[in-house]
């Protein structure tokens, strides 16, 4: 079900979050019901959530996005689609769609929109959303998104970071203050409205990991 057609606009005031994963897990695994309750939670938050419109993961975010908006108004489920060789079909319930022939353009998008970044379990692309959305922060592009990582699914990438890149000298230990490890959608909430009350405060959210960190 796609809904773009009665708005073409993005609100810039809302608050959005972008939640990168798999296109490969269906309605019945752990990880698809992890992503739904936590864009659930979002949508209760009224906040927006931004996906690349697909099966899946990014499927799970614009239904518990759906579910979560009973009752309440202005929160829209953004979806940002790409044209691939084997035929994707649109998520659930997108308010906004737009669709992209290049990933690059696509991923610049994500980065322009969103306040704050969830990475669930997902594969390649989603490695590509990840380490993308990392070394634009690494250079300040964006220095306002937080990474989430959600679930136990990227610990061994990160450790291995570290193992084979920051102890090798070919990255900074403080590359890391900005990506957090949570182990639930309840704990990625939380930190999402921290970072939300940061955005609309007088306070620069960066300066504030290390207390999103200690508070978790």
């Amino acid at each position: 079900m796609m809904v773009g057609k009665k708005r073409s606009k993005i609100d810039p005031s809302h608050f959005r979050v972008a939640i990168f994963g798999s296109a490969r897990l269906s309605k019945g695994d752990v990880r698809y019901k992890q992503v739904f309750s936590l864009a659930k939670m979002i949508a209760k938050a009224e906040m927006d959530v931004v996906t690349g419109g697909g099966p899946g993961l990014m499927d799970a975010a614009s239904r518990g996005h759906h579910a979560g908006r009973k009752g309440k108004k202005g929160a829209h489920s953004i979806g940002l689609t790409i044209n691939l060789p084997r035929e994707q079909h649109d998520g659930y319930h997108l308010d906004i769609k737009k669709d992209f022939m290049r990933f690059s353009n696509r991923l610049d998008s994500f980065m322009e929109l969103s306040n704050a970044v969830v990475v669930a379990p997902g594969g390649i692309g989603t490695l590509l959303e990840l380490l993308y959305t990392w070394q634009l922060v690494q250079v300040k592009h964006i220095c306002e998104t937080p990474i989430i990582l959600l679930g136990a699914h990227w610990q061994g990438l990160l450790d291995w970071i570290k193992k084979e890149m920051v102890r090798k000298k070919l990255m900074s230990s403080s590359d890391f203050s900005n990506v957090f490890v949570v182990k639930s959608s309840s704990a990625a909430m939380k930190l999402l409205k921290k970072v939300q009350e940061d955005s609309l405060g007088s306070g620069h959210v960066c300066s504030n990991f290390k207390r999103y960190k200690k508070e978790k």
